[in-house]
This record gives structure tokens, sequence and C-alpha cells, in this order.
């Protein structure tokens, strides 16, 4: 794991690559997903496919001349609302240098006057920003007096405030120079020393503009300068604008041991709306949520050779990079922080479309009701009502698994609808998104998008993650207990910041496959996979540990350890094993289990301290992550 990163590295003649165990020179763009390159040694050139080759590491002792590497950037999880906010600000300061290559210094110059910066400041975050290509590159360092520092009493806080509160935000729309008048006016009654009239005027400059206008009586004002708007649904370049939606397949899929009908999936797609291609997609039972926003997006953003291999399917999908704008639908389980945060820190704009506008998201709807059409001519389709259905009998037809009906969907879209002519554009898809990465004559392309270094870093940073304390018997997430040699040099260890307390460190983890969990090593920033502390225990999802849970609570059990939990799940399973060739039901839970384990007798390690055990919740909240269950990597379609 240690080599982990989120960067991204753009191929572009002259750059030095390695590919397997040699160093090649490129020095031709061939296609969209080739190269041509000289190797460094034979001096001899070969076509290499870009996602086969890898930056040189900056330590590499053939690369001299190479610049060190960005230093690692902190998970943006651990970045609090200040710092991440001001990196955004940073990044839409530089965001006009970064679209425009034949840039000059006046340009960037007007900028750093705009942003009421030195001319040097933005040239260096501009240089951070390259070198890591990611915006937590520009979090502003801890060290030192931290922005926003509060000096002030919590009682002249609190004078200031309720000045505020009474005579600025209201439709009177008082002068800030009156709101530090009627400060000292408090203060003298309250007989506590009064503030500086700029001390109540920055207080006033950190209100929100929309909120204040709002209370001001300018919701009018407050709507056209901060609400978004969206003008047009045209994208000018691939990557643009990619559009995310869901339905429920019609078709019913049969179990892989049984070959006996089980329901019919949800299916994820994400589309670029300017060439049409479909980028990413995901198929699980369950409905969708923003875990199948996340995974969608990680897969688009992902190259796809090694998921095509997998599937044993022939053809290519030259489709990879950072879009600019998501748009996906308007529900409160699409809020989620996880995946706000992630796309904030790969730059993509995360809309969501407004209610019962149904113009909104036209491309991916019409996309749906073109795959719909595919689906079915399968076997065991359910047709899109049942008027249509009348005299089928689709469980007695369904013939496809899960994993054969995700082979068949991504041959149809490799194979079939990238490369018809699209009636809309009057090219293919694929030709579409060639010319606007190559060009066509008539304008240039976009040029080649740069590649992830590593796709689990990418994966990582749309999963849901914790923040724990280590202990001596590992870390410990819903009573389950994690443990591996790193963290040892981090069991008990005190905050920096309050010594009194325990440090708590940031992991992740796969809801799918719940038998390991990721932690971020808090000195060198990279993450380490940290397994079960009893490795012989099953793998298990997070719905199958939300159904123990319940299962639990109804039994009237309060306090839950590791041996009831993995207990239940043997039970649980050996129920479904019995089950599942009566009933429907019963075979869709069996279908979620993760394949590479199954029911088995276990040794429950010793039961951790007493008090690290924690009750089962009354309630899961509704921005949990786990609200919806997901399926396990093995079942799924994410690169490894």
């Amino acid at each position: 794991m240690a080599g982990i990163s989120n960067a991204f590295f753009r191929a572009r003649p002259g750059q030095r690559v390695r590919f397997g165990d040699r160093t090649f020179q490129i020095t031709h763009l061939l296609s969209v997903d080739s190269v041509l390159a000289v190797d460094m040694e034979t001096r001899e050139s070969e076509r290499l496919r870009i996602e086969s080759v890898r930056p040189l590491e900056a330590t590499d002792a053939e690369s001299p001349g190479t610049a060190p590497d960005a230093p690692p950037s902190q998970d943006i999880a651990l970045c609090d609302e200040e710092e991440w906010a001001e990196a955004q600000r940073r990044f839409l300061a530089i965001k006009p240098l970064l679209e425009n290559p034949i840039r000059t210094r006046k340009d960037a110059q007007r900028l750093a006057e705009r942003q009421r910066v030195h001319v040097a400041t933005l040239y260096s975050w501009l240089k951070r920003y390259q070198d890591a290509d990611h915006v937590s590159a520009l979090v502003p360092s801890r060290p030192g007096r931290k922005a926003g520092s509060r000096f002030l009493s919590p009682e002249q806080e609190r004078v200031i405030e309720s000045a505020i509160e009474d005579l600025y935000l209201n439709r009177q729309r008082h002068k800030p120079t009156d709101i530090a008048e009627e400060v000292a006016r408090r203060c003298r009654l309250a007989k506590i020393d009064s503030p500086h009239p700029n001390t109540v005027r920055k207080r006033i400059a950190a209100l929100k503009p929309a909120h204040a206008l709002r209370r001001r009586g300018h919701r009018d004002l407050a709507r056209n300068r901060y609400a978004p708007i969206v003008d047009h649904f045209r994208a000018s370049h691939p990557l643009a604008l990619v559009e995310i939606d869901h339905t429920e397949a019609d078709i019913v899929v049969i179990d892989e041991m049984h070959r006996k009908p089980i329901g019919r999936p949800w299916l994820t797609l994400a589309v670029d709306v300017y060439s049409r291609m479909i980028v990413g997609l995901y198929l699980a039972f369950e409905p969708p949520s923003a875990a199948s926003v996340g995974m969608c997006l990680a897969h688009a953003l992902c190259p796809k050779r090694e998921y095509l291999a997998e599937l044993d399917v022939s053809g290519e999908w030259p489709v990879w990079g950072v879009m600019s704008g998501v748009m996906v639908d308007n529900a409160k389980e699409f809020r989620g922080r996880v995946l706000k945060r992630a796309c904030e820190e790969y730059g993509i704009d995360l809309q969501w479309r407004p209610v019962l506008l149904p113009h909104y998201g036209g491309h991916v709807e019409r996309l749906m009701g073109t795959v719909g059409r595919e689906l079915h001519k399968l076997p065991g389709t359910t047709f899109s009502n049942p008027a249509k259905r009348r005299g089928y009998d689709s469980d007695a037809h369904a013939a496809m698994t899960l994993k054969e009906l995700e082979r068949h969907l991504v041959d149809f879209i490799v194979n079939v609808y990238h490369r018809r002519v699209h009636s809309e554009l009057g090219v293919p898809p694929k030709k579409r998104w060639e010319q606007g990465v190559l060009g066509d004559g008539a304008r240039p392309g976009t040029g080649i998008f740069p590649i992830p270094a590593d796709p689990l870093r990418i994966r990582l940073d749309f999963m849901p993650y914790f923040e724990r304390s280590v202990q001596q018997y590992g870390i410990q997430i819903d009573n389950i207990a994690y443990y591996d040699p790193v963290l040892d040099p981090h069991i008990n260890a005190a905050d920096p910041d309050r010594p009194k307390s325990k440090r708590q460190f940031l992991v992740r983890r796969d809801p799918r496959d719940i038998s390991k969990i990721y932690f971020l090593d808090p000195v060198d920033h990279r993450y380490a996979a940290v397994p079960y502390r009893n490795i012989g225990l099953p793998a298990m999802s997070a719905w199958e540990l939300r159904a123990i849970q319940g299962a639990l609570k109804a039994e009237g059990r309060r306090e839950v350890d590791e041996a009831l939990i993995f207990e239940a799940l043997n039970r649980m399973r050996s129920r479904v094993e019995e089950a599942k060739r009566k009933t429907k039901a019963a075979r869709r839970q069996s279908a979620r289990i993760p394949k590479a384990t199954a029911p088995a007798a276990f040794q429950p390690l010793e039961k951790p301290p007493p008090d690290s055990i924690a009750p089962v919740p009354e309630t899961l909240p509704d921005d949990d992550p786990f609200a919806v269950p997901v399926k396990p990597f093995d079942e799924v379609f994410l690169v490894r």
C-alpha cells in the first residue's frame, strides 16, 4: 500500500515513463490510448498503451533532472471547513491560468490584483496544484496561528453576535458603524472591555453573503448573485459535463449456484454529454445511493482495460480522466458528505438536478431508454410495463446471472453503442470522443486526459471513512477488531492538540467487504490495509452486518461484541443456505455474500475491554454512508 497516490500523470512528448522494467521517452501521441516511445537503452521505438506505462519515480537514477514529487497531501477528510474553503478559493483563483495554455505574466498579475495577493503567491499556488494535480495541495499549512483564530472572551463574542443578530441581520439594514457603536454600548452596560470597531467589522464581513442579503430583505439579489445558474446543457469538449442516472433494470437475473430467479438489479450509468460516450457504470442489487454514485464516478475516472479483461470482453473503451462537472439526481440519499468532498478533491463540480425539471439530465435518460430496449431482447425481460409483459413469464425465462448480464451490457456498450452512428451527433460516440480529444482539423482537441497513477486511491477517496483511536488490540469499528503491526507505533497515542485525549486516526472501509480497513498513516500520509484481528473470520458486507445488528436488537441484546456478531453471521448464512432453494428473497440475500468465503466455524478472540464495546444504535442517521447496502468488490466492475 505504500505506493498509493491520488495524483494523475499526463502523457506528453518528451516525458520519460516506465514500461515494465524498462525506461522509455515518449516521442509522439498516436491515438487516444497509445503513444510512440523510444527505449532509452536500445534506442528502438515501440508503440505503448498509455494504460500500461507509469511515470518515473523522482528518486529513479535514470531520470536525472526530474523534479521531485509533490509532498503527500493530507487526506481530504482531515481538512476542517475553513482550510478546505481556502483551498477551494485558491483553486478558483488559479483556474483561469490553468485553462489558458498561452497565459502571460500580465494575465497572472491581473488575476493577482483581483485576488489581492502578490503575483508570486499566485504562481506558488499554481505550481503546488500542477505538481500534485489535486485541490488538497492548496490547503494552507497548519504551523503558526490558525486562520480565523479568535481571542476575545466568550462574553465579548456573545455581545457581538447579539448586536449583529438584532441590528444588522434585519430589514432595517443598519451600517457596520452602527453595529460597532451598539457593541460598545452593550459592553459598557455589561461592564466588560469593548472590542475594537475593526473586530466588529471583521465579524460582519465573515457572514455568508447570501445569508446576510436574505436576512436584510434582499432575497432576489441573493438568488441572482449566489444561486447556481445552468443556462444550457451543451458541452464544448469531452468530460465538460457528465450526467449520472439510475434505473431498475427491466430483466430478472438468476443466482450463480442454483440458476434460480432472484430479482431485478439496479443499473447506474454515467454519460459524457459532449460525445455521448458511456464513461462509467455500476450494477448491483441494492437501490441507488451516494455510494453507487461514488463507485460509478470512480469507474469513470479510471482506465477500463483490466475491467474488460476481467469480464472477457474484447474491444476498446479508451475513456478515463476527471470530468469538469457531474449532474446527479436531486434526492437526499445522493447528498453524502463523502461524495461531495471526494468530488471537490478532484475539482469536479457536483450538481443536483432541480426537482420537476425533466430537461436536466435528458441525455442520460435517453441513454437509459436505449439500454432498456437492449435488455428487452434478453431472456427474463420484464419489458417496460405489465401490459407489454402480458403472457410472458419473466421468472420462468430468466437465464442470466448478474455477472453475465454485466458482461452483456459492457459488450453492447463497447462494441455496439459506442460504434454506431448517434442520431443527434451524426457520428458514433467513439468517433466524437476521438475528435474532441485529438482534434479534427477544424479545431484543436483537449489532448489525452491525465491517467490516474493508482486507481485504488481513487476508490479510497470515494469510500466512507471513520475516525478511531488505536488500542492495544487494534482498531474497533462496529464491535469488530482489526489489527496489523503497522498500528503498533500509534497504540494509545495522545492527541497533539489535546494531550489528555487519545488521537483519532482516519480509516476507510469498503461497505461491500468489511474484512479489512484502510489505515491512513499520519506521518507519510499513505494507506495500509489492516485485516480482521482474527484473520480466520469470514468476510461479510456492511449490509450483512446491519442485518445482524437488527436481529440481535430484536433478541434484546444491547451489549454486542465480536463473538456475538460472527455467531449470528454463521446462523444467518446457514438459514440462507437452507432456504435459498425455496424463496427468491433468500437467494437474493445469498447473492450479496462475498463469494470468496462461506459460512465456517471460528474461534472468537479474547474480548476487547468492556469500555470499548459500543451498543447497537437505535437508528441509523439519515446521512449514514451505509444507509443502502452495496456489493462486495469481487462482484462489481471496479478496476483493481
